[in-house]
């Protein structure tokens, strides 16, 4: 889908949603499918009105019936325009009827124009044949454009042909500019047929007004019909009988497998089949679980992980969310009286619902919500709508997937979340804030909270590849591997503070909170080239491009990497760690990974941060995964004091069968 097609489809769900009346057809939902954007609205199984007139040949419709269907989308297009809206291609061929060809229904609003504060719009837009003539003119238009259309409606339906037809446009615009019809039929009253000179009327301030044709004797009559007939039902014999509706197979809910877990930690998958070597492998630690514990697989290779208050969640290279989740309170077997604590936590895995011809590319998570992108950058969010982290326009909460429809002509690719805000970056290199503003941390300028994608200003040059949200900051990596960032810049976690020489700044030099985004100033990261970054609560980690590991910010609880405990402004190169190419920042903690796949952790230990039985270590020490075989780590993520990884084997082996 194009971003021309993106557009129009996102302007025509914006539409339908201000709109509710029942000669309109209705919007329910937009989604995914088959990795297009698909808009669910209402059916209307009667065919278009074009076809309708069509296939009277020459057989003239009877005034009554013109008139029932006319003041039918006269109510439609006064509910419109009530609502400051221009349809801009209203025509036979976007009406719609019901089976019973007796109601009629307006659609395709996908070149509709919401009129914030002007009253007139200037885009050329409609079909050729129901353009009026101050668009041939270029002039600008309101809504007498969409009555002269109306018009030509109605002279469709008197005359069972077009007012305005020609060989080619210039021909047409000629006969449009002219005002040049063949006269309707005399059988009509002169009442229909002014009406019609009146709807096509050259000057449009000389047009009448919606609310002046329903003022009219002949409209009256048609009006007051449409509100008696309601509820008439007419009595006929049931054609098809209830017992002949076939009713398919009740599929089993899906998404979850039962797995069983063998001594060597490989995972049986409902047969009882062991796989020796799994496609890969989903680690968790942290909130007591003190060592890496394995997590259960749906047979399923997983490429990328994220962690949230309460989430973990993985994307599959399949490209659907998978997420591991503790069993709810009872669904287990009774524990036996006085037991506090399972020695072994148990979680259970399931593949994500409602994403059926999606493929997810990556998935971030907030506090109670979650943010994901599909392969065609698109964006989709779901959970706690408070603060607008979700970017729909409001602060509902969402149980499913939904698309955040203000970026939908836009190509996103890379998407993060913090603890209750999101950043985005577009094939294009933009940056798109949403949710909560305090501290700055969305990098607009203020502190206010957006419920809606905003773009954010970037220093000039600076060209966004990489996003990264804080608990109450963010950060930007740029295609030259320079950093800018915004938000909180508590204890210099951002980088932010003028340090040039090695030396705790000067006090003036030291900067507690930007709102806008701006350029690291703390040496020695200003002129290293960084790859990565993460942001913890207190402080973060970046790796540059030669692999090395600085962190900076808090160092209360050793998570620094040096042996003491020092309180510093300065960013500090950890020792000893060589060829890093991933890190990640918890609450008090920080974690490393080597380019063969080793795994350190320091900072804090308490309720099993590190990965390991001891305490706080101010030292990277090593955490040991059960693996049989080289591996690498494809994805990690730590959020508060939980850690999730992921790994895949590195030497590829035949599954038995």
């Amino acid at each position: 889908m194009s971003r021309d097609e993106r557009l129009a489809a996102q302007n025509e769900c914006q539409v339908l949603k201000l709109l509710n009346h029942p000669n309109i057809i209705e919007y329910y939902e937009n989604f995914l499918e088959d990795k297009a954007l698909m808009i669910a609205m209402e059916y209307a199984p009667g065919g278009t009105l074009a076809d309708y007139i069509q296939k009277r040949c020459n057989s003239l419709l009877d005034e009554d019936t013109i008139l029932h269907f006319f003041v039918q989308i006269l109510l439609a297009l006064y509910h419109v325009h009530n609502k400051l809206i221009l349809h801009r291609d209203l025509k036979t061929q976007n009406i719609l009827l019901d089976k019973h060809q007796m109601i009629v229904k307006i659609g395709d609003f996908g070149i509709s124009k919401i009129l914030v504060s002007k009253s007139k719009a200037y885009t050329v837009v409609g079909t050729p044949c129901y353009i009026s003539p101050e668009l041939c003119e270029g002039k600008p238009y309101n809504q007498k454009s969409d009555i002269w259309a109306l018009g030509c409606v109605l002279y469709e339906l008197a005359s069972l042909k077009r007012a305005f037809e020609a060989a080619n446009l210039p021909a047409l615009v000629l006969k449009i500019m002219s005002g040049t019809f063949a006269p309707i039929s005399d059988r009509y009253s002169p009442e229909l047929r002014q009406l019609i000179l009146n709807m096509l009327n050259l000057d449009p301030s000389k047009r009448p007004q919606l609310n002046e044709i329903m003022a009219l004797p002949i409209c009256i009559r048609p009006l007051l019909n449409l509100y008696t007939d309601i509820g008439n039902v007419k009595m006929r014999r049931i054609e098809k009988p209830l017992s002949t509706v076939q009713t398919g197979p009740q599929s089993r809910p899906g998404g979850r497998v039962p797995t069983s877990r063998s001594r060597d930690g490989s995972v049986g998958l409902g047969s009882g089949k062991l796989h020796s070597l799994p496609l890969s492998s989903v680690y968790t630690w942290g909130s007591g679980i003190s060592t890496p514990l394995r997590l259960p697989m749906l047979n399923t290779e997983v490429l990328q992980v994220s962690l949230g208050r309460t989430q973990k969640m993985g994307v599959t290279k399949s490209g659907r969310l998978i997420t591991w989740e503790a069993p709810s309170v009872g669904s287990g077997e009774a524990s036996l009286p006085g037991v506090v604590e399972q020695m072994q936590p148990q979680f259970i895995s399931r593949f994500l619902e409602g994403q059926s011809g999606v493929t997810i590319k990556s998935v971030s998570c907030g506090d109670l919500f979650t943010t994901c992108m599909t392969d065609r950058g698109i964006i989709m969010t779901f959970g706690s709508g408070s603060n607008g982290c979700l970017g729909h326009g409001n602060f509902n909460d969402v149980t499913q997937p939904k698309i955040v429809e203000a970026l939908l002509g836009y190509e996103l690719v890379q998407v993060s979340c913090g603890a209750s805000h999101v950043l985005a970056v577009t094939n294009e290199r933009e940056v798109f804030a949403w949710g909560r503003g305090d501290n700055g941390r969305l990098g607009l300028g203020t502190q206010d909270t957006h419920n809606c994608p905003q773009q954010v200003c970037l220093p000039v040059e600076f060209e966004a590849q990489r996003v990264v949200c804080g608990v109450d900051c963010s950060m930007i990596i740029s295609t030259q591997y320079s950093i800018v960032a915004c938000g909180s810049n508590r204890f210099n976690k951002l980088g932010l503070d003028k340090i040039a020489s090695g030396e705790e700044p000067n006090p003036s030099n030291q900067v507690e909170e930007v709102h806008s985004y701006s350029p690291v100033q703390s040496g020695p990261l200003n002129s290293e080239k960084t790859v990565y970054i993460d942001i913890g609560t207190a402080h973060s980690v970046a790796v540059t491009e030669r692999g090395q590991c600085f962190t900076f910010g808090s160092n209360q609880h050793g998570q620094m990497g040096c042996s003491s405990r020092r309180s510093s402004r300065v960013p500090y190169l950890v020792p000893g760690l060589q060829g890093i190419t991933m890190a990640a920042c918890g609450d008090a903690f920080t974690l490393a990974i080597g380019s063969e796949g080793e795994v350190y952790t320091w900072g804090k230990g308490a309720r099993g941060r590190l990965g390991r039985k001891e305490e706080d270590s101010g030292i990277p020490k090593a955490v040991q995964l059960d693996e049989s075989h080289p591996f690498t780590v494809t994805s990690v993520a730590c959020c508060h004091g939980n850690t999730l990884l992921a790994v895949k084997p590195l030497l590829e082996e035949p599954v038995p069968r």
